[in-house]
């Protein structure tokens, strides 16, 4: 199928776990252990999320686009399953994540464009498409990566930057 024909994204959402990768590539353990303040995420636990969101969020919901007429979605909330990315093993959540991705990106280009015109009812916006949910996806991704890079800056980078640093606001 040629990339006119597909769904909006597919790119971006096949292009995440690289830049996960690049961004975590040089952190131990502990690193991605870390966290900025007890009521922030560590590496380890976005990467658990992502992976959890992936197969429990995202594909159910493609899923349900495809095989249902006018579904209806719970919003889904990441504080609802704290429990599930606390302990997180960053390695074991990225390689779950990305298979999952795979997998999911793969199914995605097999639909043709007119998928995305598929309806389902969200419990908090009303009425969307499958391709409002993919742009939704993909900003998704894009907020946790930014989050992962903020957290690598202020663990790996900012304090080995001496005083060049010190005009740095970081957020992680």
């Amino acid at each position: 199928m040629t990339r006119q024909l597909e769904l909006d994204c597919l790119d971006q959402l096949e292009a995440t776990p690289a830049i996960l990768r690049g961004l975590i590539c040089d952190l131990s353990v502990e690193d991605t252990e870390w966290k900025p303040a007890a009521d922030r995420f560590s590496v380890a636990e976005v990467l658990a999320h992502l992976s959890h969101s992936e197969g429990h969020c995202y594909r159910r919901r493609v899923d349900r686009f495809v095989s249902e007429e006018l579904p209806e979605f719970e919003p889904d909330d990441a504080r609802m399953y704290l429990e599930v990315y606390r302990n997180a093993n960053a390695k074991d959540a990225f390689n779950h994540f990305e298979e999952q991705r795979e997998s999911n990106v793969g199914y995605l280009r097999t639909l043709p464009r007119s998928a995305g015109e598929r309806r389902a009812r969200h419990q908090e916006a009303g009425e969307v498409t499958l391709q409002e949910m993919l742009h939704e996806w993909t900003m998704h991704d894009l907020g946790h990566i930014r989050q992962i890079a903020e957290l690598v800056r202020a663990r790996k980078h900012l304090q080995a930057a001496g005083k060049l640093g010190d005009s740095y606001r970081l957020k992680p």
